[in-house]
């Protein structure tokens, strides 16, 4: 049955649920400041492969899933919807996430294994060897978080050629995407709830090892992840690891190299495919 929503503690997510009604279920999580649409031209790929893709608007985007405080995005929140998600599914998925969503699913594939068939991370690395990035030259690419903390002013400035959408666009984002910003995150509402991720950073759990096989996809032009962060990832991982390297990408993975990032996940799916 296609999922539009589910429920959980009593917040309502939206899901962009499509492709073969029967195929395996692979879920899609999207980073800031973007909603599950960011997956559009990966989930045709993953479905003429024959695959169905979940894609939630997570905590503080679906309408019916923003916390007031910053208490209520918690990291631990986050892995426990994205699980909420799985026990709706019915089954074992395979996961892929980028950005937030990537640091999300490092910490829905160690506590759940038992949940995730295979991992695909793009961009954000395993929380244990980016924090200790941060003692390095990580440190500076990170200075926006603490942009991010300063209440209400992060939203003051998102309007039109503001410093949100300079940043953006610094990132590599263009017209077209600076057009989908305003509409889908900033017109829709849903800014100050992604924000509210990074505002509640200090709540964020241990995360322990992946056990499930494994990729990592970086791309070279990221402005906001440097190739230092990634140094001891595969430390964290105890199942079998890739490290898969982009060259003239910026961090926008999924929009700017979607083929990449749907190989990306489809071998690590065979890998999966062939442990079990």
């Amino acid at each position: 049955m296609t999922i539009s929503s589910y429920v959980r503690d009593g917040l309502t997510f939206d899901v962009i649920d499509s492709g073969p009604a029967d195929g395996d279920p692979v879920v899609l999580l999207h980073g800031f400041p973007e909603r599950a649409t960011c997956w559009r031209e990966v989930s045709p790929i993953l479905h003429e492969a024959g695959f169905r893709t979940i894609a939630p608007d997570q905590r503080g985007y679906s309408p019916g899933a923003r916390p007031r405080t910053r208490l209520g995005y918690g990291a631990g929140q986050l892995v426990e919807d994205v699980v909420a998600l799985i026990d709706e599914i019915g089954r074992p998925v395979y996961l892929a996430g980028h950005d937030w969503g990537s640091a999300v699913g490092w910490g829905v594939a160690a506590k759940r294994p038992d949940l995730v068939r295979s991992w695909t991370a793009m961009s954000v690395p395993h929380p244990v060897p980016f924090a200790r990035s941060m003692k390095g030259p990580q440190r500076r690419k990170s200075a926006y978080i603490a942009f991010f903390n300063i209440p209400f002013v992060p939203e003051l400035v998102s309007g039109r050629d503001g410093r949100m959408e300079r940043m953006m666009r610094g990132s590599g984002w263009n017209d077209e995407d600076i057009e989908r910003f305003r509409e889908e995150i900033v017109d829709y509402g849903a800014l100050p709830g992604g924000l509210g991720w990074y505002r509640a950073l200090f709540l964020a759990p241990r995360v322990g090892r992946v056990s499930v096989p494994t990729t990592m996809l970086w791309s070279d032009r990221d402005v906001a992840i440097g190739r230092t962060a990634l140094e001891g990832n595969e430390n964290s991982v105890t199942g079998t690891y890739e490290f898969i390297e982009l060259t003239g990408v910026s961090h926008w993975i999924p929009t700017k190299a979607p083929q990449a990032a749907a190989d990306a996940i489809l071998s690590t799916i065979a890998k999966a495919d062939r442990r079990e």
